[in-house]
């Protein structure tokens, strides 16, 4: 199965100059818990992620005000995958990078959709509940236990 047929399709995106009060909004409004950071609204080249807890740690928690621009508290230069890599590639990038979500970009980058934990269970087409369970686990690994 490809990363194509189990994403979210144009998930919401910010730019880099948007606040963190308007990616927190974004959030709200589509039910997700991160949006893929793009160059701008036009190419949707994806620059980085932002999720709701770099919102809560590396914003409220640090002191930074709702107007702090997402550049300040985003992940930069995150793994993508391709539409048509095998869900197994996508579980590799969330296994090895620690990440719940994965933004699923064309050949120049652009955001086509985003793959998350919740995509590989809704699918058990797609996976096996044991390689569910052992991305989850190796997702959720303390930091410097590997």
């Amino acid at each position: 199965m490809q990363a194509r047929e189990i994403m979210t399709e144009n998930p919401a995106c910010c730019t880099p100059d948007e606040t963190m009060q308007r990616a927190a909004q974004l959030m709200k409004e589509h039910d997700c818990g991160c949006l893929p950071v793009v160059e701008d609204t036009q190419s949707k080249r994806v620059i980085g992620t932002v999720t709701d807890r770099d919102l809560a740690c590396r914003g409220v928690a640090a002191g930074k005000s709702a107007d702090t621009p997402v550049r300040e508290v985003m992940s930069k230069d995150p793994t993508c995958c391709r539409a048509e890599d095998d869900v197994g590639n996508v579980e590799r990038v969330m296994a090895e990078k620690q990440v719940r979500r994965v933004p699923v970009v064309d050949a120049k980058g652009c955001c086509l959709g985003m793959v998350s934990q919740a995509d590989l269970a809704l699918h058990d087409d797609a996976v096996s509940n044991s390689e569910l369970g052992r991305v989850v686990e190796r997702i959720s690994e303390p930091a410097g236990r590997r």
